[in-house]
């Protein structure tokens, strides 16, 4: 059996005008369909098909947020929708209708939920399958339909719930269907995830499921769909939606917070943990030794080991901290335009930098977002220089590890934790790309700077070393080292635990333990530790308080998930958006070759989020025409 998310095959059943797409048709080839168990997998591969591609740098979320900037010549699509362009008519990356997209593009998540649909609906019907085969794609389905309905729901807030299929002889009346609360969203989602567990195997380990939904994957995407249920967004926002009601006067958005919601969340996030501890995840390490370029004469051991830790955590396939991932297609050509492309940086002295196109950028709000080397925000360690961060110093021998010795760099870029150095690259710091150790010069006409006016440059003067392989090499696609993106890992799940639990009932050793395993693996203090030193922290004592460390929680999760797609929609259900993303983007001066004038922080791009609309997506106006019963979200 082939890896049912590594085929991309078309949706065999063509769709029908009626909306939604939810009446059956093509009835005589659904009788074929599910005739033998090797058509019926082709159901089954339709089924994950409408999954949306994380790491398609035109279809991507990932880039939607003020995390990542590229430059003008190559805005994507969600950067476009970060600057505003988002319109009724021709929806950006819209989900609800679907989209067009180079490289992929996304369908109707509609049609995914029929799809799955169509094969709960059918899969008995199958001769030569067994009933536990048959009870476990049926569950499958049955998952993605709830995930399909969750991306909707916190696209658009309150969505129609298609749980069945309507007939043929469906009148034009019954397939208008109607939003409904979104309170009623959430709970149909929780009992449809529940109903495909018991029917889902423990834990799919083997190479050809790799990725398939299991018992594990259900757990660990519930404790997700109940932390969105409990925040801001969801949970009693009078805020923003307290004039959006249906034709009864009915809020969409409930209007009384329920602090019990975040009990649920922490019992469902408690039971995901342990259901991962039970086979056998745990946060990844690596094990490999690392490359001797890395080891010197005054190299760090400890320092180094982090390094790779958290530099594979992500590209190291199938790790064990990995829960659910999502791959592209096997055999197809379609890998150029995967995310990690666009970060990779060009070999100066390659011939060809065909798969290295050096746009991909972190913003400056995201260099100064990381942690000092004691584990405080920059503002708030007292041994960091932060008045004067945009000023440059040398590079001492206590600085070995994290920049180049003898070189000037900002203050910025210096005394930082380990997963600065590990995800972001800087001028004279390291990069480990092309399976060799760089040592960055990136002013203008420099070796990995601006060359005259090429569009492939980093706006910012920062990249993105996250999500790129070390070993990958750009000189063409095939050498682009591959992995699956990363959906879900259990870093995610502890500090879910920690903010249900701190909403809860305030700090507490159990709050700061969930905590605490997500930082260790860092390799900074402990957060009890160093918000209690005054010789560190000026605020000693923050970490005491539910405010303070709702504070501190909030950041550690954008710092450990950072490009990893969270962000756009953490900030959401925080319903802080529009702090964050109705703003400029900063760099530094990367078209200045002298070093002075190069370390000038300037403007280099600009987001754009509306509180009183952007918090949800518009329903493409066609959809409005055809469906009288639909109302549209506030202010589009």
């Amino acid at each position: 059996m082939k890896k049912i998310l590594l085929i991309f095959i078309g949706f065999l059943i063509m769709s029908c005008d009626d909306y939604l797409d939810i009446v059956p048709d093509k009835t005589q080839e659904l009788s074929l369909l599910f005739e033998r168990k090797e058509a019926a997998y082709t159901a089954l591969v339709t089924c994950y098909s409408y999954m949306p591609q994380n790491d398609g740098i035109y279809s991507t979320y990932v880039l939607a947020s003020d995390e990542l900037t590229t430059p003008f010549a190559k805005d994507t699509p969600a950067i476009e929708l970060m600057k505003g362009e988002q319109n009724a008519d021709n929806p950006i990356m819209g989900y609800w209708s679907g989209y067009s997209a180079l490289g992929r593009g996304q369908e109707s998540l509609f049609k995914g939920i029929r799809a799955c649909n169509t094969l709960i609906q059918n899969i008995d019907k199958v001769l030569d399958m067994t009933t536990e085969e048959k009870l476990n794609w049926k569950s499958e389905a049955i998952f993605l339909k709830a995930y399909y309905h969750f991306l909707l729901l916190i696209h658009y807030g309150p969505i129609p719930i298609v749980d069945v299929n309507l007939p043929i002889s469906s009148s034009v009346d019954d397939v208008k269907v109607r939003r409904e609360l979104v309170d009623d969203v959430f709970q149909y989602i929780f009992n449809t995830v529940d109903l495909s567990i018991d029917g889902l195997i423990e834990r799919n380990l083997t190479t050809n499921s790799f990725g398939r939904i299991d018992k594990v994957i259900a757990k660990s995407f519930k404790s997700r769909v109940s932390i969105y249920y409990a925040s801001p967004m969801f949970n009693g926002n009078t805020e923003i939606f307290s004039s959006f009601t249906n034709e009864n006067g009915e809020h969409y958005f409930n209007q009384i917070y329920d602090e019990t919601k975040w009990n649920l969340a922490a019992e469902y996030t408690s039971e995901a943990i342990q259901a991962c501890l039970d086979n056998g995840l745990s946060l990844y390490e690596y094990n490999g030794q690392p490359a001797a370029y890395d080891y010197t004469s005054y190299s760090n051991s400890n320092f180094i080991q982090k390094l790779y830790d958290l530099r594979y955590l992500i590209t190291d396939k199938w790790n064990s901290e990995l829960i659910w991932g999502n791959s592209k297609p096997v055999g197809s050509n379609d890998e150029w335009w995967n995310l990690q492309a666009g970060a990779l940086m060009k070999d100066p002295s390659a011939s060809r930098v065909e798969a290295a196109w050096q746009w991909v950028a972190p913003t400056m709000r995201m260099a100064e977002l990381y942690y000092t080397k004691n584990g405080l925000p920059i503002d708030e360690d007292i041994q960091f220089n932060f008045n004067n961060r945009y000023s440059t110093t040398y590079v001492g021998s206590n600085q070995m590890e994290e920049a180049q010795r003898g070189q000037q760099t900002a203050i910025l870029n210096l005394n930082r934790e380990p997963r600065f150095y590990s995800n972001i690259g800087f001028d004279r710091g390291f990069y480990r790309g092309w399976g060799e150790l760089w040592r960055l010069r990136m002013k203008k006409g420099e070796s990995h700077g601006r060359i005259a006016n090429s569009s492939d440059y980093l706006t910012t003067g920062y990249s993105l070393k996250k999500i790129v392989h070390p070993d990958s090499e750009g000189d063409s696609y095939g050498k682009l080292v591959d992995y699956p993106w990363p959906l879900i890992r259990l870093a995610e799940l502890y500090l879910s635990y920690a903010e249900a639990l701190n909403e809860i009932s305030g700090p507490s050793q159990e709050v700061f333990d969930a905590i605490n395993k997500v930082r260790a693996r860092a390799g900074i203090p402990m957060i009890d530790e160093i918000w209690s030193n005054p010789t560190f922290a000026k605020t000693p004592g923050k970490h005491t308080s539910k405010d303070g460390l709702r504070e501190i929680i909030q950041q550690e999760r954008m710092i450990e998930l950072a490009f990893e797609g969270h962000r756009y929609y953490d900030l959401r259900r925080w319903l802080k958006a529009h702090e964050y993303f109705n703003t400029p983007v900063f760099g530094w001066s990367v078209d200045e070759s002298e070093r002075d004038s190069y370390y000038q922080k300037i403007l280099v791009g600009q987001r754009t989020f509306l509180k009183e609309r952007d918090y949800l997506h518009p329903i493409k106006t066609t959809e409005l025409t055809r469906n009288s019963n639909l109302i549209q979200n506030p202010n589009w």
